[in-house]
């Protein structure tokens, strides 16, 4: 009996990646994309630009613009993609070597890696999908006017929170960058002393048309969301001349969701992806623009120890998906309990349970997630949480064995590609989180 998979593939055979446009009004650069699957439905999303505070410095219509924004649409494909797994990508609007062939499929890949397992799909990267090509190259000088800028995406969690606080004490010019603002990440701008017009806000709207197809019974799943954001960087960093996309994406990133594989739900925050980005930069666009996480030397638990520090933050963050909406921490996920988990051995119980209502290490309703974190189970829950080895040291460390803690708090990641004027911000950190005492 053929799978659901081979059944969905066989009725809807092929992808459309149609075109992009750039539109601009008074108010907004407006992105939309237009895909569609065979035998399905078309898909129209759009992703809105503020043009207030935007300081524009570079054509948002150039052709290599417009180029920037071809690949973004290139980053979306598998949010539409992934409903019917449909075996070619045919994409109309532009031109791919096989080399970035191969480079979209390690993307896609990897980055549906959760998708793929969880709705028990048995592929490869080789044989998952096929990408053909019927679009023309198009001719562009990599015209770049450049200013002493950095972008920082901002998130509202405890690890931009840091970021954004090295940043500012070393002084470096910099603008925030958010996709689809919510509370927490205006907020703790705010706490870092920066003002609202250092804000860059986009609005990433999905097709209401797949959220139907979903409700129908079309697949749906984790997709590489940093994948988006990253490009979606990459076309704003451009428009106002930055030379750098500074994410606060940790070491612990690396570590696969299911022990023994490569499944990882932050694949796209790893950092095979960051070398991945920066050399698709390099040889696609030539544009001096550097991709790289400042916090990428660290652990989680050297980055809570950081922020236990920063009490400008303590109220106002969120690393919580579920209670995001509406800024809250849910108390009933494994993001809530593993950040809870890291921040324990560094803050006053009083002060940690005043900033979640709650302890959640004592919750019943959190024991499986608990030992999910632990290692305990077959798999890390499928959240951006650190690895099973810190979980298990700041666990340790709060029964009174800190050999591991300390350990890991005097520890530095080597592989990282942060550049050379940014190394005294993360060497002060250092500096900060190993010294005991």
């Amino acid at each position: 009996m053929r799978s659901r998979f081979e059944q969905l593939r066989e009725k809807h055979p092929a992808f459309h990646y149609h075109g992009y446009e750039i539109r601009r009004n008074s108010a907004q650069i407006v992105l939309q994309f237009h895909f569609s699957i065979e035998n399905l439905c078309e898909f129209r999303p759009e992703t809105a630009i503020d043009l207030e505070h935007l300081p524009l410095c570079n054509d948002p219509q150039s052709p290599l613009a417009r180029e920037l924004v071809f690949v973004l649409g290139l980053a979306e494909v598998a949010s539409y993609w992934k409903s019917t797994c449909s075996p070619v990508i045919k994409v109309h609007c532009g031109a791919l070597s096989q080399g970035e062939i191969s480079w979209w499929k390690r993307l896609w890949y990897h980055g549906l890696g959760e998708f793929f397992y969880r709705n028990e799909i048995v592929t490869d990267i080789e044989s998952f999908v096929q990408v053909e090509c019927d679009g023309v190259p198009s001719l562009y000088e990599t015209d770049f006017h450049a200013e002493d800028i950095s972008l920082v995406p901002v998130g509202g969690g405890k690890d931009s929170c840091v970021t954004l606080q090295l940043l500012k004490e070393q002084g470096l010019n910099l603008m925030g960058f958010t996709v689809n603002d919510l509370p927490a990440r205006s907020e703790t701008f705010a706490a870092a002393g920066f003002a609202p017009e250092q804000m860059l806000r986009t609005h990433r709207m999905i097709d209401p048309a797949l959220l139907r197809r979903n409700a129908e019974g079309c697949w749906n799943g984790h997709t590489p969301f940093s994948a988006i954001v990253a490009f979606l960087g990459l076309y704003n960093a451009y428009l106002i001349g930055a030379g750098e996309l500074v994410l606060s994406n940790e070491a612990s990133a690396n570590e696969p969701s299911v022990p023994g594989t490569d499944i990882n739900h932050q694949y796209s925050k790893s950092y095979a992806f960051e070398q991945d980005m920066n050399g698709y930069i390099t040889r696609r666009f030539g544009l001096p623009i550097r991709y790289f996480s400042l916090l990428r030397p660290f652990h989680e638990l050297q980055i809570a120890k950081c922020f236990s520090s920063l009490p400008q933050y303590h109220f106002a963050f969120r690393s919580c998906n579920a209670g995001s909406r509406q800024n809250i921490w849910c108390c009933s996920c494994a993001k809530c309990l593993f950040v809870y988990l890291m921040l324990a051995p560094f803050l006053p119980r009083k002060r940690l349970d005043a900033i979640f209502g709650q302890n959640l290490l004592e919750s019943a309703e959190l024991r499986k997630e608990l030992r999910e974190l632990l290692g305990e189970n077959k798999q890390k829950p499928f959240e951006c949480v650190g690895t099973i080895d810190e979980a298990r040291a700041a666990f340790d460390g709060l029964k009174g064995d800190n050999t591991s803690m300390l350990r890991m708090l005097r520890e530095i990641n080597h592989e990282h590609s942060i550049p050379e004027r940014f190394m005294p911000a993360m060497e002060r950190m250092f500096n900060d989180v190993s010294a005991i005492g």
